[in-house]
């Protein structure tokens, strides 16, 4: 009979290991699902691969969808880190979409609209943060409960928008107007759609990993999750760590949203984002809620994202299977995550 049994120690591969086999372990399930579309599941897999990085193109594609999810996945990376429990930062990058585009609407200078753009966007998903984390500090309201809801509130606020104030008054569409020409973001390549907000999501990393390991801010953070009397005891201010996390963490979502106003879309549409907020959470598990981890998670969904539309396309497996594959990953690193702490020994067996 096999038992769990508490590590003395993890070893430093693990933290490597781990994510690799949840991600083993989500393909070899999926493919469950593949066959019983009827389809080969070397075939479809050689598919998605291909569509998703066949070429230069469909690599600039990957990336592009990868850009939203590095920044959802680092706002939910910070957040836990300090036991914050944001599930928000879906509703974090509309409301940064909706006030990057506002700002984008106004004549100025390209770097000036850039800039204005990112800083509208990023105070946005940081205010928005900041509701659940002054609810949970002032009245003790769960911020998993309170940022989700909160989810729904934007959506809706924004559905409002576009189908009121905003809504294209000759076509009749619920879309914003757009932003400025001078506003859009510059493509690095011509024909593909790699634009400067993609290079800064994957600058975001390391910038937040230095933040997060190497200021006292960060170690603040750290802290105050691992165990937040003992950082009050120490001298820190608990709450307002919380509350510094938040608009962290909101402002990190809210620059998924411009850069999908600045740099893809180009305006506000109510299917701006198909969940990259709610793929962050995933994406931040995935990376052991490590800012350097989260790239090449996000990488690896986008990649699902985009190999799925190609392979339903191909074998008439439902393009769904994305969601399939997310969904199966956090599961898998889940259990993934438990044998960090425990280890299987067989009952009666030494130690």
């Amino acid at each position: 009979m096999l038992r769990l049994e508490p590590r003395q120690a993890t070893p430093v591969w693990f933290n490597v290991a781990l994510p690799l086999a949840a991600i083993v372990v989500t393909l070899i399930l999926c493919s469950g699902l593949i066959a019983l579309a009827g389809a080969n599941v070397l075939d479809a897999y050689g598919i998605m691969l291909a569509a998703a990085f066949g070429d230069f193109y469909a690599t600039t594609e990957t990336l592009v969808k990868a850009a939203p999810m590095i920044f959802t996945g680092l706002a939910v990376a910070v957040a836990f880190r300090a036991k914050f429990w944001n599930i928000g930062a879906e509703g974090q990058l509309m409301a940064g979409a909706v006030a990057s585009c506002f700002v984008g609407t106004f004549p100025m200078p390209g770097p000036l609209a850039w800039l204005a753009m990112a800083i509208a966007g990023a105070a946005a998903g940081g205010l928005t943060a900041l509701v659940p984390a002054l609810l949970r500090v002032r009245l003790k309201v769960d911020d998993v409960v309170s940022s989700l809801l909160l989810n729904s509130v934007i959506y809706f606020a924004v559905m409002a928008l576009i189908e009121g104030p905003w809504k294209d008054s000759l076509s009749g569409y619920p879309i914003s107007p757009p932003i400025e020409d001078s506003a859009n973001f510059p493509v690095f390549f011509e024909g593909t759609r790699l634009h400067l907000g993609v290079l800064f999501a994957f600058l975001a990393a390391p910038a937040v990993w230095f933040l997060i390991t190497r200021t006292t801010l960060g170690f603040a953070i750290r802290v105050t999750g691992e165990n937040a009397e003992a950082a009050s005891y120490g001298g820190i201010a608990v709450n307002r760590i919380l509350v510094l996390t938040a608009l962290l963490s909101g402002g990190l979502a809210g620059l998924a949203g411009v850069g999908e106003v600045g740099g893809v879309h180009f305006q506000v549409m109510s299917d701006l984002s198909p969940g990259f907020g709610y793929s962050g959470i995933v994406i931040a598990m995935l990376a052991r809620l490590n800012p350097l981890g989260v790239v090449p998670a996000a990488i690896f969904f986008a990649a699902a994202m985009t190999g799925a539309e190609a392979m339903s396309r191909a074998t008439g497996v439902p393009v769904f299977l994305a969601n399939v594959i997310q969904g199966t990953a956090l599961l898998a690193m889940l259990v993934a995550l438990l044998f960090t702490a425990y280890r299987l020994r067989r009952a009666g067996a030494a130690a």
